[in-house]
């Protein structure tokens, strides 16, 4: 048995699964970020009770690790390394962006590239392209879009556009070869990536490791006068 909990808090929902091998053995789905940090938990020991698993029989914790919403991605990572330290086992790191591919490989043609794209707000978004194996052609990226991006590829190619961001780009491109299609990913197409960085032993260092977040973090700090 290859046991392996899949955790994604990174965007538009948060979702688990158990998988063995590739096969989904249970999922979970809350359709709502803004409460993951509650959710999470109570979630994850909701499926091993419900499907009459311990915990313990896990072999690895993957996640997808961004780009995302900030406070997603950091419950979900603290989940995974707490668990990944207590229990002994590998952690997992995928992007974001290559299981929103791996979700999109499923309803676009054999034929296109795929091109998640992430709102970043304003017209920025964080995007990648991945062919049909979901290899990296372009890796995570932020991009301001304007009626020029893409352009050189689009006349070569086909290209599948897709995500919350892509809605941004559907007024900018008049060509025939992009592509807009609506996918729904959650953490049950990480299963088949976390499953093959699993029997490569593509593990992460879940003391190091830190969420990707596509650009820095700010805060502000007010500042009282003397």
């Amino acid at each position: 048995m290859s046991l392996i909990l899949n955790i994604d808090t990174a965007v538009e929902s948060a979702s688990i699964c158990l998988s063995d091998k590739k096969s989904i053995a249970a999922s979970k789905m809350n359709p709502s970020t803004t409460d993951s940090a509650t959710w999470l938990h109570v979630a994850i020991a909701s499926i091993f009770k419900e499907q009459n698993i311990s915990v313990t029989n896990l072999s690895a914790i993957a996640i997808s690790a961004g780009p995302g919403s900030y406070t997603g991605l950091r419950v979900s990572m603290s989940a995974a390394k707490g668990l990944c330290y207590s229990l002994n086992i590998p952690l997992i790191k995928i992007s974001t962006l290559q299981m929103m591919a791996a979700a999109a490989k499923k309803t676009s043609q054999n034929s296109h590239l795929l091109c998640p794209m992430i709102d970043a707000r304003r017209m920025e978004v964080f995007t990648a392209l991945y062919n049909q194996e979901l290899e990296e052609i372009l890796p995570p990226t932020n991009m301001i879009l304007d009626e020029t991006s893409f352009h050189e590829l689009l006349q070569k190619q086909p290209v599948t556009f897709f995500g919350n961001g892509s809605k941004k780009f559907v007024d900018l491109t008049q060509n025939a070869n992009a592509l807009f299609i609506t996918v729904e990913a959650t953490a049950e197409h990480l299963s088949n990536l976390s499953y093959d960085k699993y029997i490569n032993q593509d593990f992460a260092d879940y003391v190091y490791t830190e969420p990707y977040y596509g650009k820095e973090f700010y805060t502000t700090v007010n500042k009282k006068s003397n």
